[in-house]
């Protein structure tokens, strides 16, 4: 919205706030100040949400099964945190995007469309548990149906598009200069679903401990910041020969309010968190983030950014399938941070040793950009 004061500017050349207000036009200055903003509103309204949740008493429900009675003695002091702080961060995300982003670039509003409708998904289930005192929300199969719905939203919104169509079917591999093949419609959507779902799940599995999953999204959302930033300046893609996709530059507004909206969320969230995100927080970063790889053609660079991320999802499908398939697990626990915790990490080192793991990700995922 403030973008527009730039065309106001512009009427008033030679005059010296005319100059300033010029700035507003930079993707740069505004995804700068779009970080700041989220950042500001995490911090000074979530004391304000955090106790308005324990009012409500929105309590995380921690399970009790046998097979986790271990680990409710290393987290059962977090029974009663409030949840649902995952309201904060996607108010945050949304009200700064609006406010920096050009509100004429489809793009943003692919964005904007996820967030809130993974959003509400997450809050559905949270609302459930918190309801129910149990740790079992709405049912895997309704949330993988209405994952399915919103990603063939997405899908069409690209294939409908005579201007976009054509490279949404392309398949990019890191490393390599050109696209590798063209998917067609049905795999295209395929391909989507699995980014989209995938992604989502991956960060709410991530979201297990303190400052973990806030911790690690704010590297994603600085890479790709960087990321939809090139892919959407013409020299630079051509330059570093990757994918051009015009209205992808505007979404570094979007990434770089995610990347501060995490930061900020993360003041509360660090231990001892004062507030979980919950399915609200975690499914809606998940989904924004495979919907930003999209948007700028770097859907494989989605598994390199967010190592972590897809490191606690490989977890916890294989055990599953060792379990299924030999009767026996591999990891003490899945996901993997209660693997760690339970080999006698302490919560802490396991928090900073993953947000370090996200830090180097996130380099070699910028890294690559000169590797073609």
């Amino acid at each position: 919205m403030l973008y527009y004061l730039s065309q106001f500017g512009s009427l008033l050349q030679g005059v010296q706030i005319g100059k300033m207000l010029n700035v507003f036009q930079y993707i740069s200055f505004r995804a700068l100040c779009a970080g700041l903003t989220s950042f500001l509103i995490c911090l000074m309204f979530g004391d304000a949400l955090i106790r308005r949740l324990v009012e409500l008493k929105l309590g995380q429900p921690i399970r009790s099964a046998e097979e986790v009675h271990r680990l409710n003695e290393l987290h059962g002091g977090k029974r009663g945190t409030p949840t649902m702080g995952g309201i904060l961060l996607i108010a945050a995300v949304l009200l700064s995007t609006l406010l920096w982003a050009r509100p004429d670039n489809p793009f943003v509003w692919v964005c904007i469309v996820t967030v809130l409708a993974l959003g509400a998904i997450g809050f559905y289930d949270d609302w459930l548990k918190v309801t129910k005192k149990s740790s079992a929300g709405i049912s895997s199969r309704l949330k993988f149906l209405l994952q399915c719905v919103l990603a063939a939203g997405i899908t069409a919104f690209f294939l409908l598009s005579p201007s976009l169509a054509k490279q949404a079917q392309q398949l990019y591999i890191p490393f390599m200069k050109g696209p590798v093949l063209s998917l067609g419609i049905f795999w295209t959507y395929i391909f989507y679903l699995l980014i989209i779902v995938g992604s989502s799940n991956a960060v709410n599995l991530t979201d297990g401990l303190d400052g973990l999953a806030s911790g690690c999204t704010v590297m994603a959302g600085i890479c790709f910041g960087v990321f939809t930033y090139l892919a959407g300046n013409s020299k630079a893609a051509l330059y570093l020969q990757i994918p051009y996709y015009g209205f992808s530059g505007e979404l570094a507004v979007v990434s770089l309010a995610l990347a501060g909206a995490a930061l900020g969320f993360l003041w509360w969230n660090c231990h001892p968190a004062k507030v979980f995100m919950g399915d609200t927080g975690s499914l809606a970063i998940g989904g924004l983030l495979g919907v930003l790889a999209i948007c700028c053609k770097q859907e494989l660079m989605l598994a390199i950014v967010g190592g972590v991320f897809v490191a606690e999802a490989l977890s916890v499908i294989l055990q599953v399938a060792s379990f299924k398939l030999t009767g026996k697990r591999i990891f003490k626990m899945s996901p993997l941070h209660h693997h760690f915790e339970l080999s006698g990490w302490k919560e802490n080192t396991v928090t900073v040793r993953f947000w370090i793991m996200a830090i180097v990700f996130g380099l070699l995922g910028i890294a690559t950009l000169k590797l073609r």
